[in-house]
């Protein structure tokens, strides 16, 4: 273990991920924005970030510690880079969840070696299991992921990925779409997207050269397939995003979220709390958050719910504080976007 801090990060401005890093929220209600994706809900949780990522804070009161790690050797096994590849999402470790989460980052196991918490880690990660899969499973799906991260500039095929590897009687195109809910083809796609934006954000390059270097053979195809994606071009992203000087914006319109979430659903209300129009406020919130704001909305109200679930209030309390006219529409809507029921939700954490 090469260092261990805790800070208050400042608003809006990028860290770098230099080395394997484990991020652990303290407190803090606000967003975190990881490689250009926004992320509510992180406290008591433990993220794992690799060399090359980022992360931005987006209000001003987290409190966090911060772990970078010596042994890289460490991170390339089988087991351990279920928490550093990303598939959809973040590789973490709800500590909530976690049995031994009362000693997992006590100053007694930070002292040991790195590989301790990392392995306490990656088997607390196939227990959480996110993508309801076996452990063979898992590795032919990060064989393919790790494929992925060393020749995505290639644009390989589905089928030139699954030839590469030994998919151990599995059929790995049903495996990933059924288990991570995307194709092959998509993550692939994802990660070409995400290194573009990242070369379009961090670096002075031109366009064309951003386009080459990522395997296109035309940068007119290239601005087209880009602006389809994140509706916007690539200059217009640049400008927008812009990560050496800092606005507030993200802040304000957090907190504004925050405060009215539980009875203001549409886009007009927050527009003219920020007195823009709501066509400029929905335009803003794609081009600095790469998010909706009813997508910002639902994440608010899912936290919220499941804060008063934790505190053991009952489903219909928590339905009328916010705002739904009938409990099984809340019900309803909770388990399209949990994934799981309220009761789902209550019973995975209290019996473990």
């Amino acid at each position: 273990m090469r260092k261990v801090e805790k800070f208050l990060p400042e608003i809006n401005k990028v860290y770098f991920i230099e080395r394997h890093t484990l991020i652990h929220i303290l407190s803090g209600k606000g967003s975190i924005q990881v490689d250009f994706k926004n992320y509510l809900n992180w406290k008591n949780k433990a993220i794992f970030l690799g060399k090359g990522q980022y992360i931005k804070f987006l209000s001003d009161d987290f409190v966090v510690r911060r772990i970078e790690f010596d042994n890289q050797n460490t991170f390339c096994s089988k087991n351990s880079r279920v928490l550093f590849k990303h598939l959809i999402s973040l590789g973490y470790v709800n500590l909530i969840e976690f049995k031994g989460c009362n000693t997992f980052l006590s100053e007694k196991i930070l002292t040991k070696n790195s590989v301790d918490i990392i392995t306490l880690s990656s088997k607390q990660w196939f227990l959480q299991n996110p993508f309801k899969a076996n452990r063979e499973e898992y590795q032919v799906i990060f064989d393919i992921k790790d494929i992925i991260d060393e020749k995505y500039s290639n644009n390989p095929t589905s089928k030139d990925l699954v030839n590469n590897i030994n998919s151990r009687g599995y059929n790995a195109k049903v495996l990933f779409k059924n288990k991570i809910g995307i194709t092959i083809k998509e993550l692939v796609t994802s990660k070409r997207l995400q290194e573009s934006l990242k070369a379009i954000a961090f670096t002075n390059k031109n366009i064309q050269e951003i386009a080459y270097g990522l395997g296109y053979k035309n940068d007119a195809y290239f601005c087209k397939n880009f602006k389809n994606a994140m509706g916007l071009t690539p200059i217009q992203f640049r400008t927008n995003f812009d990560f050496k000087h800092r606005d507030l914006f993200t802040q304000d319109i957090l907190e504004l979220l925050q405060k009215y979430h539980k009875q203001e659903r549409t886009l007009e209300f927050y527009a003219d709390k920020m007195n823009l129009s709501a066509k400029a406020l929905s335009y803003k919130v794609k081009a600095k958050m790469n998010t909706s704001l009813g997508q910002l909305i639902r994440l608010e109200i899912i936290n919220s719910a499941k804060s008063m679930i934790l505190e053991g209030q009952s489903i219909t309390s928590i339905s009328r504080q916010l705002s739904f006219k009938e409990v099984n529409h809340f019900s309803r809507f909770f388990k399209h976007y949990s994934k799981q029921s309220p009761t789902e939700f209550k019973f995975k954490k209290y019996n473990l």
